[in-house]
């Protein structure tokens, strides 16, 4: 492994079988409120300085529940701004939306990956300091995106955990935002997630049965058949309950990298669920897709344009390395 990353144990990239988590050792470091003190570390640090009591309680939270919520994170503005510039990117053809419509009468268009690459105004939330600071104080170290998704509606995703999709060496060091661009209405589809089922052991792509190549010959049917049901069986097993995140507009709910979430169904074809999910990993960790068994792109993502509200640049930042 280049000496660029961190983990206790090198991995040579090109001696590796195949980008899956069986081919990678199970080695630390692991992040700081994954560790079996870490509670005892948050209160060491408390009692130095080192954090403040809003901040000692929200790393309490994480390291029990696997996430927390910071209330109006964002700006009404600075949402308004971005959502404006997504708009205008799909009314003059930039940005095209599938329908993906989940029933008849739905008004709404369906998901769009990365949006921050066509529509430099999400880099507004990727450089949001307020969302760095608190991501960087969870995984004590800098913060790289990986991945946006804006939606105009509830996902109705099944549950999971974004390892399978988004894997880390050393694991545990991806992190997940989800903003709400408006007030969610609890008929529209919340965001639906399960506190402490990030302790439950990772499971990845070997565990459920599926084949390396199955993603890339058969698509997301193996996964809808074989991995969905495995971690609802696990739900079941371990007594998890649901929650559901009613959030104001500007609400942003931070999760751990092994937290069972998705999207509750809706209730309400009309109702509306305007949001972006931000995934980060962190500097000095190497990025692949356990269920594609792809390296991922990452590692050489360009640059981030960060403009006013006419459009003039302000500032370049580069999204990764």
């Amino acid at each position: 492994m280049q000496g660029r990353f961190f983990a206790d144990q090198a991995v040579k990239f090109s001696q590796v079988p195949a980008f899956r988590a069986e081919h990678f050792p199970y080695a630390g470091p692991y992040p700081w409120l994954d560790r079996p003190d870490a509670l005892d570390r948050v209160d060491e640090k408390l009692k130095h300085g080192e954090l403040t009591a809003e901040e000692a309680e929200q790393c309490r939270c994480w390291s029990r529940h696997g996430y927390i919520i910071l209330k109006k994170l964002v700006e009404d503005h600075t949402l308004d701004t971005i959502w404006s510039a997504y708009e205008k990117a799909v009314r003059t053809g930039r940005i095209q939306l599938d329908t993906e419509p989940a029933g008849a009468g739905d008004p709404y268009p369906g998901r769009f990956l990365n949006p921050h690459k066509k529509s430099g105004s999400f880099c507004r939330i990727l450089k949001h300091a307020g969302l760095q600071r608190w991501i960087r104080l969870l995984m004590e170290r800098e913060p790289k995106p990986l991945q946006t998704i804006a939606s105009h509606k509830g996902t109705q995703q099944g549950v999971h955990s974004d390892s399978i999709h988004m894997t880390t060496y050393p694991l545990g060091y991806l992190s997940a935002a989800w903003i709400a661009f408006e007030d969610i209405h609890p008929n529209s589809g919340p965001l639906v997630y399960y506190p402490g089922s990030h302790k439950l052991p990772y499971v990845f792509s070997r565990d459920v049965g599926l084949g390396e190549f199955d993603l890339k010959r058969e698509g997301y049917g193996p996964y809808h058949l074989k991995y969905e049901p495995y971690i609802q069986d696990l739900i079941a097993k371990h007594n998890l309950e649901p929650h559901y995140f009613h959030a104001q507009k500007g609400d942003t709910l931070i999760w751990h990298a092994n937290l069972l979430h998705g999207g509750s169904p809706r209730k309400d074809l009309q109702l509306s669920r305007r949001s972006l999910v931000c995934h980060f990993f962190v500097k000095g960790s190497f990025v692949y897709h356990d269920l594609a068994a792809a390296r991922s792109r990452a590692q050489y993502l360009g640059t981030c344009l960060l403009r006013d509200d006419s459009g003039a640049i302000l500032g370049i930042g580069r999204k990764t390395r």
